[in-house]
Formats: structure tokens, C-alpha cells, sequence
């Protein structure tokens, strides 16, 4: 058989034995696979890694592949009816100017000039990213049967059905949608839930891509404050109130830029305080993979246990991988996935097949569990190095939340927020970019603020570095030698 398709035979070979063999019990050898389907070494090992980035098989570096155990139930699904009267309303009559301004993504997205330390990148430095494994991933995916086809627009059925596992086991793949990143998941999802000119309900301070997409489609941002706990649900009820939204958009993991976890005792009333309004939950969930070795069990996505549709869940495998792997998830119950899909084929069509593919090899292979354990330790590893160099050298500084996720940490200055692009500035010529805080609120910021990141550099010695070049520049501000600007 030809090598391409002897793969795609030999999966649907293996897939229909699998009931053969009990949750956890182990699979025949490669080399008995081999010598009984008389195909080669290599149309196993990818036959059996595509199996497993299904889900229905395990495998285990020195062990061989198992059977996945099974998973639970599905429930019975909720009642979204609730959405036919969400979906049609058109909020307030007044008209928002659409406004695009990108200043606050482009921000992390440019790269700093040479020699500059970038203490303002919004994604993992190439020493973290996967390199390897993700040539690698690319090289077979290219050479799967039909790889450089026309995909399924809604994605490829394995990949939606991934995505619905890491997400809880209450959705399965078609609750999913496949699209070109995170951002795109969020510009989808703002412009299905919210006529423009409607108001839309923001973490205060949120992330500035976000802000940037709503008010490009429209919408009017309104503010709703975060603690060390993430949103504050009697200000966000109130909001509901007092302004009719029916959308509200939260990262309740790891939060950019503060890094909140939503609390436990928060999290229900958030999604009830929606569901009372009548309103979507948009939960941007883009650092479930940036967690540190040391943070410990974190909750579920809110939308794991969503039976009514509440909640629009956005994933992206960007942040743990490359800012080149574009490729995230939309993830929605009832009627409103139609209105998603129909944005997301106008916008799109679809996302490229091979990078689709690229991604299947890359979660389905045994280097992608080793490539988390390293993130994680390094992200914490780096974290700790990071607020240690700050207390030591910028004591000025306030770090209210050291997070245990995320690439960052958020930092008040001293002094009015006036006080912020003199700083950003200094730190500039001196040789550190810092990303500013002001682009991150939507409405008057309470006080100054900048945003460190820590995954974006190459380690502890060029953390060490930036902080000592933010000393310099804050010592070097006029008529400040001692202190930030106030």
C-alpha cells in the first residue's frame, strides 16, 4: 500500500478494534501492529499517534499505547432557549463610531529594537517555544492522506473533538469550532453576541487586544473592577443593571494583566449573574496551559459545567506554542454556535488544513507533555526570579498579585498616572521595553501602572539585566532621583 494511505487504513483499522480491549488495557506492540498489518514502523507510530490525539488511545514513552479510560456520561443538555431573546435584541439606540486603534496590541506584538530587553512581549521567548516538535509536527502533517485539502469548515472533526476534551467533559466536538487563534475566537464571538453600538461588559484593567476588537465592531466597553479574587460580582450585577449588557467578557485564569484567579465562590455568581440578565459569558481562557509547577489544581473552565449556554468559551494553543501556530477554539451551546459559524465561514472560510493537521501531530505526540512540565517549571522559575529583582531593585513599585499562570506580573507606580509614558520613555532608552498600563483599562485608569513579562525573556540573568536598566531609567527621570514620577 501507498505509504499515505496505508496511515489513514490502518487508523480505521485500530479504531474499530479498540473495543476489543478495556479502558487502560494495553495496545499490541509496533512491532506485532507491523508484522500483522505488514505496513512500516513509521505508518504505525503515526496510525497510533492520530489515534491518540482522538482521545481513544494513550500512549506512554518506554510503555506502548493503551486504551484512553472511558470518559463520563455526557448530561442531558440545558435549556438555551433563553438565547432566541439575547440574540435578537439590539440593546441601546445609540451608535458607537467604530474605532480601531491597535497601539495597545501592537505593543507586544513588535518586536523591540536590537539590544533592547523585551520586558513587554505578550508571548513565550524561542528558547520555550517547541521548535522541534513543531517541525516536526509540520513535516508529518504535510505528508498525512489529503493534508493539503480542503478542510471541513467548522475544522477537522479529531481536532474540534481535542479541543472539547481539554475544555470538560460536559462538551464533546460539536460544540466546536476551529479558528485562526485566540484573537480571531474573541473578534467571532464579540461580533455574534452585540449589535454595535450596544455595551459590553470589561474586566477593569482587561487585555488590550480585546478592547481593541470591541471597539472595532462598535461596541462600548464598560468597566467592571478586578480584585486579588478576579471580577467582583456585586459590581458586575450592577452593571448588568445599569446598563443592559448582554455580554460580559472575563479571563477567569490567570487574568491579563493582574493575573487573578476567580474564586471559587465568585465563579457561580458570575455565571448566574449572566444567566439573570439574559447575557453571555465570554471566558477568554488563553493561560489554562501557561500554569506554573508550583501553582497546584486549578478550577475547571466556567464552561465545563454550563448546561444552558451561558458561556462562549475561547482556547488557543498560540500562547503555549508559537505566535505562528495560529490555531484556537470557539466553544458554545444552543442556537448561537450557528450565529458563530456563520461569522466565522464569512470572516474566514476556514483555518489552513495543514496547520489544522500540523496541530493534531503536535498535542497527539509524546513530546507535548514533556514541552508543558518545561513551561511550567520555567515560568515559575523565571516568575520568582522576576518579583525577586523587582522588590530588590524597584521597592517603589507595588506588586499587589504574585501570579501562580501567565507571563507577567502587574505593578503600580507611584505618583499620578501622568507619571506612566515618562517612565515606559526612560525605560526605553535605557534599553527595556515595559508595556504601559493605561491601554489596558477602558475608562480613566485609578492609578499608574506597567506590565512586566517574564516569559518573553531568555532566563534569570537578562531578567536581572532589564531590572537593572529599569533602575537606571527611573533614577535618570528629571528631578527624580529616588523615585517614580509623581
Amino acid at each position: 500500500m501507498h505509504e499515505r494511505s496505508s496511515v489513514g487504513e490502518l487508523v480505521k483499522s485500530l479504531r474499530s478494534e479498540l473495543n476489543r480491549y478495556s479502558p487502560g488495557e494495553k495496545l499490541p506492540s509496533s512491532r506485532a501492529l507491523v508484522e500483522r498489518f505488514k505496513v512500516s514502523p513509521v505508518t504505525v507510530s503515526r496510525a497510533v499517534s492520530q489515534l491518540a490525539s482522538e482521545g481513544l488511545v494513550v500512549t506512554r514513552p518506554g510503555s506502548g499505547a493503551f486504551r484512553a479510560e472511558t470518559d463520563a456520561p455526557v448530561p442531558a443538555p440545558g435549556d438555551t432557549s433563553w438565547q432566541e431573546v439575547s440574540l435578537s435584541g439590539d440593546g441601546g439606540p445609540e451608535v458607537v463610531p467604530r474605532t480601531v486603534d491597535a497601539s495597545g496590541v501592537l505593543v507586544t506584538l513588535a518586536a523591540p529594537p536590537p539590544g533592547v530587553i523585551e520586558f513587554n512581549g505578550g508571548y513565550l521567548h524561542p528558547g520555550l517555544q517547541p521548535e522541534r516538535a513543531l517541525a516536526a509536527a509540520l513535516a508529518r502533517a504535510g505528508r498525512r492522506p489529503g493534508a493539503w485539502g480542503r478542510p471541513p469548515t467548522d475544522g477537522l472533526p479529531e481536532l474540534r473533538a481535542w479541543f472539547a476534551r481539554e475544555i470538560g467533559s460536559t462538551l464533546t466536538g460539536v460544540d466546536v469550532l476551529i479558528t485562526a487563534g485566540g484573537q480571531s475566537a474573541l473578534a467571532t464571538a464579540l461580533r455574534a453576541l452585540a449589535p454595535p453600538g450596544a455595551p459590553v461588559l470589561v474586566e477593569s484593567p482587561t487585555y488590550p487586544g480585546m478592547l481593541a476588537v470591541a471597539r472595532a465592531t462598535g461596541l462600548r466597553p464598560v468597566p467592571v473592577p478586578v480584585d486579588a479574587d478576579g471580577v467582583r460580582p456585586d459590581l458586575l450585577e450592577a452593571a448588568f443593571r445599569a446598563t443592559g449588557a448582554r455580554v460580559f467578557v472575563c479571563q477567569p485564569l490567570f487574568q491579563n494583566p493582574t493575573g487573578a484567579v476567580l474564586a471559587p465562590d465568585r465563579r457561580a455568581r458570575v455565571v448566574r449573574a449572566a444567566r439573570a440578565a439574559g447575557a453571555f459569558v465570554v471566558e477568554d481562557d488563553f493561560a489554562r496551559r501557561l500554569v506554573h509547577a508550583d501553582a497546584g489544581p486549578q478550577p475547571e473552565p466556567l464552561a465545563a459545567h454550563d448546561p444552558h449556554g451561558v458561556v462562549v468559551h475561547v482556547r488557543s494553543l498560540t500562547k503555549i506554542t508559537s505566535p505562528s501556530l495560529r490555531v484556537g477554539a470557539l466553544a458554545a451551546r444552543g442556537p448561537v454556535l450557528e450565529r458563530l459559524r456563520a461569522i466565522q465561514v464569512v470572516d474566514s472560510f476556514f483555518v489552513p488544513r495543514p496547520v489544522q493537521e500540523a496541530a493534531l501531530e503536535l498535542v497527539g505526540s509524546p513530546s507535548w507533555e514533556r514541552h508543558l512540565r518545561t513551561v511550567a517549571a520555567e515560568l515559575g522559575s523565571r516568575r520568582t526570579a522576576m518579583t525577586a529583582a523587582v522588590r530588590s531593585g524597584l521597592p517603589e513599585l507595588t506588586l499587589p498579585h504574585v501570579p501562580s499562570g501567565g507571563g507577567s506580573i502587574w505593578l503600580r507606580l507611584p505618583g499620578p498616572v501622568a507619571g506612566e509614558p515618562a517612565l515606559v520613555a526612560a525605560a526605553l532608552r535605557a534599553g527595556v521595553a515595559v508595556a504601559p498600563g493605561r491601554p489596558y483599562y477602558c475608562a480613566e485608569p485609578p492609578a499608574a501602572h506597567v506590565r512586566l513579562s517574564f516569559a518573553a525573556v531568555s532566563g534569570a540573568a537578562e531578567i536581572a539585566e532589564g531590572v537593572r536598566r529599569l533602575r537606571a531609567a527611573v533614577d535618570d527621570l528629571p528631578g527624580r532621583s529616588d523615585s517614580l514620577p509623581g
